[in-house]
C-alpha cells in the first residue's frame, strides 16, 4: 500500500548533511549528495607535476573512498591463494574469481603522507559468485561514515562498523547470496541519512531496502522489494517537511523514511540502473542507460501510481548514461554516458544547454563526475582526467594524464586537493589555486 503524500514547499536542492564538513568526503557523493565539493581543486597535472603523494593499494577494489577529518578510508578484497578458481557460468565477461578465498580488508590511510595508518580484516570468505573481469570487485561497494564511525559494507559478506581508531564496533551478517545478472557483481554503496543506516539487497530473488540503528546495527524495518538486479545507492529526498527514499529500478520507488511503506511509484526505467538518483527543489532524477535508455525526472508530492502522469515532469532517452551517477549544480543536471560524451540539461525544463558532446578522445567511463569551483572532473578508464567548465557552455579546460592508470572508483575533492583511486594506485593531487568557495 502507499504511505502520505508530500506535501508544503520545496526544500533546498543544495544542503549538506548534517554534520558536512568543508574538510570532509563522508559519503561517495560528497557532502551534498550531488558530486559537488567545497572549494576549488588543481586544474593541471601528471606524473611528475603538483603528485604530492602515490601509493599502492594491495588487492582488488573499486569503492570510492572517505576522507574524515586527517584520514581517508577505503576497501579492497585481496586473494589469500586458496580456493578451487571460477565456478559458474561466467558469461558475457561475468564470473571472475568466484570460488577463490578472499581477504575483505578495511584501510586507514594518513591523509599528509599517504601512509597507512591501519589495516583491518573484516571477513576472511570465498565468495559464491565473481565480478564482472573487467569493471567487477569483491569490493565495490563504498563506504559511509559520520564522523566518528565507519561503515564498511562488502554485501552478502555483510557490514561492518568501526570506529576511526580501527575498532571493530559490530557487524551484521544478513544470510544473503546475492544473484547479479550475469555474475557481474555486486558493488552498491551504503547510505547513511539523520542518523540511520539504508542498504538493499537488489538481486535474482528475495531482495529487499532495510534500515538500521548505526550504533548497534539492529534492524528498525525491513521492505521487501522485487526489483533484480539495481546497483543504485537508496537516496533520501525531502520535501515539504517529509522524508522518502528513492530507489531506481524499473520501477523508480519511493519510500517513507520512517515506516519503509511503499508511498509512490513510477515505471519506465529499464534492467541494471547503476546512477544515484539525485533532487532538484520539488524534482528527483532516475535514470537508466542498459536495456531502457532514459532520464526521468519526477516531481515529489504524489502517491500511488505516477506512471504516464503530469508528476514525471520531463524525460529523455538522450544522453542518459549506463553507470556514472549525473552531477547536479546550480540547476544545471550533468550527465556522462559511458563511452564519454557529456551532455547538461536544464534541471526543471529539461532543455539541453548542449548534448552529447564529444571529449578531446574517444574514452571509457565508469566513475561519476565531480565538481569543484566551475569546473567538472571526468576520471577515465584510459589514463586521462579530463575537467570541463561548468556551465551552460561546453569547454574543455585541460586533460591530465597519469600514466598507465585506469580509474573505476570515483574522485573526492577536499581542501583544495583531488583524491583519485586507480585500479592499483591512490593519488593525492596538489593545489596550485586558490580554493574559493561555491
Amino acid at each position: 500500500m502507499y504511505g502520505r503524500a508530500l506535501t508544503l514547499s520545496l526544500c533546498l536542492a543544495m544542503v549538506a548533511e548534517p554534520g558536512a564538513e568543508a574538510s570532509d568526503w563522508k559519503r561517495w557523493r560528497g557532502p551534498f549528495r550531488t558530486g559537488m565539493a567545497v572549494g576549488g581543486a588543481p586544474l593541471r597535472w601528471d606524473d611528475t607535476t603538483n603528485l604530492v603523494w602515490k601509493v599502492a593499494i594491495p588487492g582488488r577494489g573499486h569503492s570510492t573512498p572517505l576522507l574524515v577529518g586527517d584520514r581517508l578510508f577505503l576497501t579492497t578484497a585481496v586473494p589469500t591463494g586458496r580456493g578451487s578458481g571460477p565456478t559458474g557460468p561466467g558469461r558475457a565477461g561475468g564470473g571472475a574469481a568466484a570460488g577463490l578465498e578472499h581477504r575483505f580488508e578495511v584501510l586507514s590511510i594518513d591523509r599528509a603522507s599517504g601512509d597507512a595508518v591501519w589495516q583491518r580484516t573484516a571477513a576472511v570468505a570465498t565468495p559464491h559468485e565473481g565480478y564482472h573481469h573487467v569493471y567487477g570487485s569483491f569490493a565495490s561497494n563504498s563506504p559511509v561514515a559520520d564522523g566518528e564511525r565507519l561503515f564498511a559494507f562488502f554485501g552478502s559478506r555483510g557490514l561492518y562498523a568501526y570506529d576511526l581508531a580501527g575498532t571493530l564496533l559490530w557487524e551484521k551478517d544478513f544470510g544473503v547470496q546475492m544473484r547479479m545478472d550475469m555474475q557481474f557483481g555486486e558493488g552498491t554503496a551504503v547510505a547513511l541519512h539523520d542518523g540511520r543506516l539504508l542498504l538493499h539487497f537488489d538481486h535474482l530473488k528475495g531482495g529487499f531496502l532495510v534500515m538500521l540503528d548505526p550504533e548497534s546495527g539492529r534492524e528498525i524495518w525491513r521492505t521487501a522489494r522485487d526489483e533484480r538486479f539495481n546497483w543504485a545507492e537508496p537516496y533520501v529526498v525531502e520535501h515539504g517537511g517529509e522524508r522518502q527514499i528513492v530507489m531506481s529500478g524499473l520501477s523508480v520507488r519511493g519510500y517513507d523514511f520512517e515506516s519503509g511503506t511503499l508511498a509512490w511509484e513510477a515505471e519506465g526505467l529499464g534492467e541494471n540502473t547503476i546512477p544515484q538518483p539525485v533532487q532538484h527543489e520539488d524534482l528527483v532524477f532516475a535514470m537508466s542507460g542498459h536495456t531502457v535508455k532514459k532520464i526521468m525526472a519526477i516531481r515529489l508530492g504524489g502517491t500511488g501510481d505516477l506512471t504516464g502522469t503530469d508528476a514525471i515532469a520531463w524525460s529523455t532517452s538522450r544522453g542518459a548514461p549506463y553507470t556514472p551517477s549525473p552531477l547536479l549544480h546550480d540547476g544545471i543536471l550533468y550527465v556522462l554516458t559511458d563511452n564519454g560524451r557529456l551532455s547538461a540539461f536544464d534541471a526543471e525544463t529539461g532543455d539541453a544547454h548542449y548534448l552529447q558532446q564529444r571529449l578531446p578522445r574517444q574514452y571509457s567511463f565508469k566513475a561519476s563526475p565531480v565538481g569543484a569551483n566551475g569546473k567538472l572532473y571526468l576520471a577515465s578508464e584510459d589514463e586521462d582526467v579530463v575537467v570541463v567548465r561548468m556551465g551552460e557552455t561546453f569547454e574543455v579546460l585541460a586533460t591530465n594524464t597519469l600514466k598507465g592508470h585506469s580509474f573505476i572508483a570515483s574522485p573526492i575533492i577536499v581542501d583544495g586537493d583531488i583524491y583519485l583511486r586507480s585500479r592499483t594506485h591512490l593519488f593525492r593531487i596538489g593545489s596550485t589555486e586558490p580554493s574559493s568557495g561555491e
